[in-house]
């Protein structure tokens, strides 16, 4: 296991994926998981576990830094998860377990 508590997000990132680079990429029509993510996000806010402006604050910061690979629109996500680590809502072991389970259902259907 690497001492890097994130290193599980940066095992999210599919080796095929690449940085969106041009303006189409960009400005889409965004996925109905990305949705639910900021409504997630707005609830977190809401109820005092993460501000919004500090995840965004977050999210320039480790987007550009450590989750720079990551497609732009997956950013939130990472970064989100990676700020609820940092806060002790869950571990990097606990966020394995729950993704390998949830990839295992995907799998299934």
């Amino acid at each position: 296991m690497s001492d890097n508590p994130y290193e599980v997000l940066l095992e999210a990132l599919p080796t095929d994926a690449r940085r969106e680079e041009t303006l189409p990429e960009l400005e889409r029509r965004p996925d109905p998981w990305e949705s639910a993510m900021q409504a997630t996000c707005e609830c977190l806010s809401w109820r005092g576990t993460l501000d919004n402006l500090e995840r965004r604050h977050a999210e320039d910061a480790l987007g550009e830094t450590t989750y720079r690979d990551f497609p732009v629109h997956a950013r939130s996500a990472v970064v989100t998860a990676h700020e609820l680590m940092e806060r002790g809502a869950f571990t990097p072991d606990e966020l394995r377990d729950r993704m390998k389970l949830i990839r295992e259902r995907l799998n299934r259907a």
